[in-house]
């Protein structure tokens, strides 16, 4: 085997085997181990649910946690504890929704609630119970409507 066949041999063995390194691993987070930053943001935010699962995913240098409660409701959080992602079935807190976004929602959607929040890197989003989807800045002004 000369020198040239071992080369490609090995970098095509690095490319079979690079996307498995690369699939996110998830793993269950026991009730005693959930970061007491997300568990603050629990109590305060949803006091009377309580956490019934909580997954670490790590993607490469990403981490995220998924915490699932009794009502269903998942919260998404980053590395740092911060929450980008809530998707519930009922009304989401109002302690959860940014106030410009509430009130936005209060007054032109008076007979519906908000049941899902996401930041993302330049934007927020909320879904109304009646499925429409509201764009917002990460300032809270209005971008656009998805129905």
């Amino acid at each position: 085997m000369n020198l040239h066949t071992s080369i490609t041999r090995i970098v095509l063995s690095f490319l079979l085997l690079a996307p498995v390194w690369t699939f996110a691993q998830e793993r269950i987070i026991p009730n005693d181990k959930i970061p007491s930053a997300i568990q603050q943001y629990v109590k305060s935010h949803f006091p009377s649910h309580t956490i019934v699962l909580a997954e670490l995913e790590v993607e490469g240098v990403s981490k995220e946690y998924e915490v699932k409660l009794n009502d269903k409701t998942e919260l998404k959080f980053d590395k740092k504890f911060k929450v980008f992602k809530i998707d519930g079935t009922v009304a989401l807190p109002e302690s959860v929704i940014p106030e410009a976004i509430r009130q936005y929602v209060k007054k032109h959607y008076p007979n519906n609630f908000i049941t899902d929040w996401e930041k993302e890197w330049k934007h927020q989003e909320v879904k109304l119970d009646n499925g429409i989807e509201i764009e917002f800045t990460l300032k809270g002004n209005f971008i656009r409507i998805d129905y």
